[in-house]
């Protein structure tokens, strides 16, 4: 499994700094993940619904760590890049074709 885009929409709010999409091998795009300014810095979240008892459950979520970490380093290196791209003047979502 490959991310073959990314998609970076900034937010102007305290933790949360931006929405994502990412799209998989060119056939399968999972919306709202969310990249947060935790404690320890920068994480990706994953797209979340809120249930009757007020928790939160996963909608989509990798099923190991190596996968985890190779999603959150892809994003994040796109969204540092759309930061960068802010701070010259370029502004809006970042589309961002990986192949």
């Amino acid at each position: 499994m490959n991310i073959t885009d990314v998609r970076v929409f900034p937010v102007e709010e305290d933790k949360l700094k931006a929405y994502v999409t990412i799209t998989l091998d060119h056939c399968f795009v999972v919306r709202d993940l969310k990249v947060i300014h935790g404690s320890t810095g920068l994480f990706i979240a994953m797209p979340a619904k809120k249930r009757k008892d007020g928790t939160y459950k996963d909608i989509a979520h990798p099923l190991n760590a190596d996968t985890r970490s190779q999603m959150e380093r892809v994003i994040l290196i796109e969204y540092e890049k759309h930061l960068h791209q802010a701070q010259s003047g370029t502004l809006g979502p970042v589309a961002v074709e990986l192949d």
